[in-house]
């Protein structure tokens, strides 16, 4: 499922440049992350990077997106074109 930042998000900027889909970017009060380019960080990293990151745990899966690993692979395969996904992450 992707993930989606709740509104605990303080604004540090500390997401954004981690997610390899260039998904999360600045809202107008917290960031915001969109959901058609979230793949969790399959395909990129073992775990998602933006909650690894995040200071006030705001990145969190969105139960409204429910993703299987193998969806959310194709989806960064559509994302990636030509590319190959890193090992151990999918």
């Amino acid at each position: 499922m992707a993930y989606k930042i709740t509104e605990e998000c303080i604004s540090c900027g500390a997401c954004e440049p981690e997610c390899p889909n260039q998904a999360i970017s600045e809202g107008e009060t917290t960031y915001k992350i969109d959901p058609d380019r979230c793949t969790e960080c399959v395909g990129a990293h073992a775990k998602s990077k933006c909650a690894e990151v995040c200071p006030v745990d705001a990145c969190v899966p969105d139960p409204a997106r429910k993703e299987d690993k193998a969806a959310l692979l194709a989806k960064w395969r559509k994302l990636h074109p030509g590319e190959e996904p890193a090992a151990g992450t999918y």
